[in-house]
């Protein structure tokens, strides 16, 4: 991506050196400024869980944290992989300091007490009032934004040049063009994909995990008709894109742009234009999208002294700084929670795709819920629905009858298989 680089070095000049001062000083006994000393916590390693994990990340994460007195212990996705691993393991073996990544189902079930080994300390960083409505004050504060996103060519290989326009998410079942779909039931991107199917038919008096029949019928023509792959390039639907294989795909924000500046290296008809698009767009949908935030806390745990919790609070603080989440977007190609950040990565204006409306954050009719929190309270039901019924076959051998949708013991289908 075209981004402001030299702004952002500089920016991160100026602050990292103000925050080596102010957030990591520790005053001598004159109580003399000048006489402040930087302060190494590096004698206590910090246990960190996450999903937010690849091999680069954890290892970029480690050096910068050592370069800024913290010594950190993070397993990489090939030990941990996905969101309910990494809190599965957080939850069981009870030496966590810090966990965060997730996103709001798993954050309002941690903050709710539903792991009975992972309590959050009492916790406000001073740049709390930077990440908007991504918090849950005094426990966990949002580090990145992340949506799903329906993409279209308009080239000669998809639309040629018909703008796509739709209500809801699951309209693209008739769209008239081929589309693109995941090929299992598992994983956050497919899981959030479904949520964003799934909007328009929240029911929450039905047996069905809360979803209308007619919601589940319509999300079984997205996974019949959808075109699809075994192969594990195509599974986050930018490569059949990208080759033309579709008209209609989705994918996720944060490696968009990335994507379509590289993605001449696999494609003879590639997508052209990431910030500026020249064969492609976006589906233009009423509803929005669904948004999902990674969260940073700071875990309660057993037998931490008052000096080792401070040096996981100055990591915490030092993590979600704007400088630090401006160096990691930059890094990984993802957008800030933390505006200060935002405006140090993009000081030209807000990228199209982080625009959208968020409907994740919207009450559902008939609750107290955001449509994050309902889809947390249903996201297990959700799962032995689309695994008991054979939802997402990887291959065509595989595939089943389409269920006789007026007559589902809903009751045994929300519950999983034994």
């Amino acid at each position: 991506m075209k981004r402001k680089l030299l702004a952002l070095l500089l920016a991160l000049v100026m602050v990292l050196g103000l925050a080596a001062c102010g957030q990591k000083g520790s005053s001598d006994a004159s109580g003399d400024p000048d006489q402040q000393e930087a302060k190494d916590y590096s004698g206590y390693t910090i246990r960190i869980y996450s999903n937010s994990n690849s091999t680069e990340r954890t290892t970029w994460l480690i050096q910068e944290a050592k370069d800024a007195g913290f010594t950190i212990s993070i397993d990489d996705n090939s030990v941990i992989s996905g969101d309910t691993a990494a809190i599965q393991a957080a939850n069981e073996n009870k030496d966590g300091d810090i966990l965060f990544g997730l996103n709001e189902t798993r954050w309002s079930q941690v903050v709710d007490g539903v792991y009975e080994n992972l309590k959050l300390v009492d916790w406000t960083p001073t740049w709390a009032g930077e990440v908007g409505e991504y918090a849950y004050p005094g426990a966990a504060y949002g580090l990145v934004i992340q949506n799903v996103l329906m993409l279209y060519r308009n080239d000669d290989l998809g639309t040629k040049g018909e703008k796509l326009h739709f209500q809801h998410w699951a309209d693209i079942v008739d769209c008239g063009y081929d589309w693109y779909r995941q090929n299992k039931v598992g994983g956050t991107t497919n899981a959030n994909i479904n949520s964003a199917m799934l909007y328009a038919f929240v029911d929450p008096s039905s047996p069905a995990g809360g979803i209308s029949t007619e919601g589940w019928a319509t999300l079984w023509q997205y996974c019949a008709n959808g075109k699809y792959s075994s192969d594990d390039s195509y599974k986050y639907g930018f490569d059949p894109l990208n080759k033309g294989d579709v008209a209609v795909s989705t994918f996720y924000s944060s490696s968009l742009y990335g994507k379509i500046d590289a993605a001449a290296e696999s494609s003879e008809n590639p997508l052209k234009g990431a910030l500026k698009p020249e064969n492609w767009d976006l589906v233009e949908i009423d509803d929005g999208t669904y948004y999902i935030a990674e969260y940073i806390g700071i875990l309660d745990k057993a037998g931490r002294t008052e000096e080792e919790t401070e040096a996981v609070e100055a990591f915490a603080e030092w993590f979600g700084s704007a400088e630090t989440q401006a160096a990691w977007g930059e890094e990984f190609d993802s957008y800030p929670c933390n505006t200060a950040a935002a405006d140090i990565l993009y000081p030209d204006g807000i990228p199209a795709i982080y625009t959208l409306k968020n409907f994740a954050l919207t009450k559902v009719a008939g609750t107290d819920m955001t449509y994050a929190e309902y889809v947390a309270a249903h996201s297990s039901e959700w799962t032995n629905i689309m695994t008991n019924l054979g939802f997402y076959w990887a291959d065509a051998s595989a595939a089943v009858a389409e269920p006789d949708w007026a007559n589902l013991d809903w009751a045994t289908l929300t519950q999983k298989a034994e």
